[in-house]
């Protein structure tokens, strides 16, 4: 994989692409600052350090503070690149790598000398990015215009191979890190142990991380965004559900997966949410609403509830009564890329118009029609989560539910189970799954 090549190709056509829209909506130069740390309050102390997806749209440099991108209608973009004299941490590395050859760089070792690198203060400069202590000077250019960032966030959809060559690089990364933090679960180690083997494995720091890992023994996966990672050990390691990525470039790669320690009904579940979920990617096509392929889902796992004697009710009733919600509460993934969540996802269209998701699945994430070159995630999920349980107790449908069984399987919390997939033309490619196999 030439990825230098991939890359010259990514940055000549994102800057045929912006310059079109700088041009469109009459700016002349774009300013991007990568960011700056953000101080604990009353402390010498900042919060963990990322770069703006923005800049790292141009440049695969994720913690690179105080420094910007000046990109005009033709030529080089300009890169003031921040490089302190400092002996209390550690400074950024010389400039380096296929990128460089691609930006005038201008190395600066003060940030006073910053200004006089940066484009006038008029009204035909648009800043894209947060505020900062450099950017509130500038009162006459546009910060955020919102007509030039929807269209932005439009075209973010639409992966290079470049990026699709990130994301996948991404992947092999977590998949080898997911299967250390498997094997920490068959030795039967604390959520903590498991979370030190998975950062062991990546051989990364844990703000280094994409997001924080999701790290669940038994009831805890119930938890859908459960972060405590115990060093408690349980008394009995039931099941393990584990939600964590990995970064390549500054784009992500976002992974679920779920084990049994045992044989059983709980295992037996599981194979049949992974049967369930490949069936969904499976039906994935261009021009297809990623709103029907989460409702499919919602039939499907309705089928495995019916299935398992969880509920007694046809698949179609039990997605009708919204008792599917009560298994399944969140969306069926997102858009993937320089963000765990990349922007853009109730967009309708260019101009920023949301289309929202339906009343009867409020947290999906993702409502676009789907179109080649799009990268998302596939996660659905089945939980036992006793507070929607618990309303149903004595609802209309109480008698529906197994409730035996389902006490049984509490304790287990729940599965989900997330591949991170690219439309290629016609056709699908699970970049999860092909990592999976590369790291047997």
């Amino acid at each position: 994989m030439n990825m230098a090549a991939l890359y010259s190709e990514h940055l000549e056509n994102l800057l045929a692409n912006h310059r079109g829209l700088m041009q469109k909506n009459g700016y002349d130069t774009l300013l991007i600052p990568s960011g700056e740390p953000v101080g604990i309050y009353l402390d010498d102390m900042d919060y963990p350090f990322k770069s703006s997806f923005f800049f790292r749209t141009y440049v695969p440099l994720t913690g690179l503070p105080f420094s910007y991108l000046i990109i005009g209608l033709s030529g080089k973009p300009k890169l003031v690149y921040y490089q302190p004299a400092d002996y209390w941490h550690t400074p950024p590395s010389d400039p380096a790598g296929y990128w460089v050859e691609h930006f005038d760089l201008v190395v600066v070792s003060e940030q006073a000398q910053i200004a006089e690198h940066l484009p006038k203060d008029d009204g035909k400069l648009a800043i894209l990015g947060g505020q900062n202590s450099v950017t509130t000077r500038f009162s006459k250019s546009s910060h955020n215009p919102e007509k030039l960032i929807n269209e932005i966030y439009w075209q973010r959809a639409y992966k290079s191979d470049y990026e699709i060559a990130c994301i996948q690089q991404a992947n092999l990364l977590a998949a080898k890190a997911h299967k250390a933090a498997e094997n920490a679960f068959r030795e039967k180690k604390s959520e903590q142990q498991i979370h030190l083997a998975y950062l062991e494995s990546l051989g990364v720091l844990e703000h280094e991380l994409p997001y924080g890992n999701i790290v669940c023994l038994n009831e805890h996966a119930s938890i859908l965004h459960y972060m405590d990672s115990s060093s408690h050990m349980p008394e009995k390691h039931l099941s393990f559900l584990i939600d964590a990525g990995a970064t390549v470039n500054g784009y992500h790669a976002d992974i679920t997966r779920t084990y049994s320690h045992s044989d059983g009904e709980f295992a037996d579940l599981i194979q049949a949410m992974d049967k369930a979920q490949l069936a969904c990617i499976d039906s994935i096509e261009v021009g297809k609403s990623y709103v029907d392929l989460h409702i499919e889902t919602h039939l499907r796992i309705a089928q495995i509830l019916k299935d398992f004697d969880l509920l007694d009710m046809s698949a179609d009733s039990i997605v009708e009564a919204g008792l599917s919600n009560v298994f399944f509460p969140h969306g069926l993934g997102h858009f993937i890329g320089l963000q765990v969540h990349d922007v853009g996802g109730h967009f309708a269209d260019q101009t920023g118009v949301i289309k929202s998701p339906p009343d009867a699945h409020p947290f999906l994430r993702l409502t676009r029609i789907i179109e080649a070159g799009m990268a998302f995630t596939i996660e659905p999920g089945l939980y036992f989560i006793e507070m929607l349980l618990r309303p149903h107790k004595s609802g209309s449908y109480c008698n529906a539910f197994n409730w035996e069984k389902i006490d049984r399987l509490k304790p287990y919390g729940g599965i989900r189970i997330e591949d991170n997939v690219v439309v290629k033309g016609n056709k699908v490619v699970n970049l999860t799954r092909e990592a999976f196999k590369m790291n047997d």
